[in-house]
């Protein structure tokens, strides 16, 4: 399934005939993100999923059948029931659907805010009082909205925070930004990256055959081999994937001296909630002015909730859709493979407000669309990480002595920050003030 959803083209917009070869990392997801043409998103939207859905429907109803029977050898009532063991809570499901409770008025408001300014854009194409149509919201998947940013900023005189063009002017290469985010660990006193990791990481797309370009941190449990695969443009947006990335060996190269039973995460999203946490301090204008690629530092008014408005397009629109995937995979998991796509679709009305451009069947397949559902990639960690970063983010700043607003800590050269990310161990409280606050 992996294979096929790689290896996927699709055909361009209004073309007649030729080649269809449009891919999903290097075409599309630029497409979804620029294009603010109605229908042109609609036709890319369209094209995807049934390029990928149909493809997938008989061999995920296989692949369920083996998952459910795998795990029940295994002691568990069905496959999702053994994914939810990795956090170790009787009350999980439970727990998270109070979070995302509570995430929910904020989330109706920056919808609300939305979808005002989408009918200005869209017009009537847009129910004034009704959900919002997945394609047009910045990304294949309605998952992340920053990309929507010129159209909803507050106070459009003000730019959006993205030193690309600096980047470029600068000659900076992705070899460059994996050094930038290098030195930012090392600022805090953490570990340099090991010579096999320039060797042996990807940094760039390679030109003689398809990979699956999802940014991707490997430890190769021997010690001194850790690498990176990520097809780097030169981006704002790849250098905060780069920091993200390299968040993560610093990880393992901390814990590389214990037993292979003791370098598991504490909880499923921790991992990611620690490089998040690092991304907070990245993405903000104080940060990226110390490194010489942002020239403007004025923080007024602004310019602050714009960038708190940029900062809810990528973090608060995404809870809904992190917390779907997982409710949608564990009830077929556990009800059966009847009405997959309808269960789907009910679930992004219900906790998004999204509904299908187009009408949908169960031929259809749409979940497949996304690739953690085809690669069988457990999703609620996402959730649990989004929480969690800005916890874990607030003690950082906290113990290297920022004061002010949270949204304008930089970790920089923190020496305290470092040492709290290095060397303690992250009590059972942190992990419990998830679930209680």
């Amino acid at each position: 399934m992996k294979e096929i959803y790689v290896k996927a083209r699709v055909c361009p917009y209004k073309q007649i005939d030729g080649e269809c070869n449009l891919s999903l990392d290097h075409d599309l997801n630029k497409i979804m993100a620029q294009s603010k043409d109605y229908d042109e998103l609609l036709h890319y939207w369209n094209a995807w999923h049934e390029t990928i859905g149909p493809q997938l429907q008989n061999r995920y109803l296989r692949y369920v059948q083996l998952a459910n029977r795998a795990a029940k050898l295994n002691g568990f009532a069905d496959a999702g029931d053994q994914m939810r063991e990795l956090f170790e809570d009787e009350c999980f499901q439970q727990n998270i659907a109070e979070i995302m409770s509570a995430i929910t008025p904020l989330y109706k408001n920056l919808f609300t805010y939305v979808r005002s300014k989408l009918m200005e854009r869209y017009g009537d194409r847009i129910r004034k009082n009704g959900p919002l149509p997945a394609h047009i919201l910045g990304d294949m998947w309605a998952q992340n909205w920053e990309n929507l940013f010129e159209l909803v900023q507050p106070y459009p005189a003000n730019r959006r925070l993205d030193v690309t063009l600096n980047m470029m002017i600068q000659g900076i290469t992705p070899m460059r930004m994996f050094q930038i985010a290098e030195e930012f660990f090392t600022s805090l006193g953490m570990k340099p990256m090991p010579p096999e990791f320039w060797k042996f990481s990807i940094f760039e797309k390679p030109i003689d055959r398809d990979i699956k370009c999802t940014p991707s941190a490997w430890d190769f449990c021997n010690k001194i081999d850790y690498r990176i695969k990520q097809c780097t443009r030169v981006t704002m947006e790849d250098l905060l994937s780069t920091h993200y990335e390299m968040a993560h060996l610093q990880y393992y190269l901390q814990y590389k001296d214990h037993p292979l039973l003791f370098r598991n995460e504490a909880m499923p999203g921790f991992h990611e909630a620690v490089s998040d946490a690092i991304g907070l301090s990245i993405f903000t204008p104080q940060h990226l002015h110390k490194i010489g690629l942002h020239n403007n530092l004025t923080q007024d008014y602004d310019s602050s909730i714009n960038f708190l408005m940029l900062m809810a397009l990528r973090k608060v629109a995404y809870m809904p859709f992190a917390y779907i995937i997982d409710r949608w995979r564990w009830r077929v998991f556990s009800d059966g493979v009847e009405n997959m796509t309808a269960h789907w679709w009910e679930l992004r009305f219900q906790y998004q407000g999204i509904v299908p451009p187009v009408p949908r069947f169960e031929r259809n397949f749409d979940p497949a669309a996304k690739y953690h559902i085809p690669a069988d990639s457990p999703y609620d960690k996402y959730f649990v990480s989004v929480v969690l970063q800005f916890q874990l983010f607030q003690s950082l700043c906290e113990i290297s002595g920022h004061t002010g607003d949270l949204h304008t800590c930089d970790l920089y050269r923190s020496r305290e920050a470092g040492r709290l990310l290095s060397y303690v161990e992250f009590p059972e409280i942190l992990i419990n003030d998830l679930i209680n606050n």
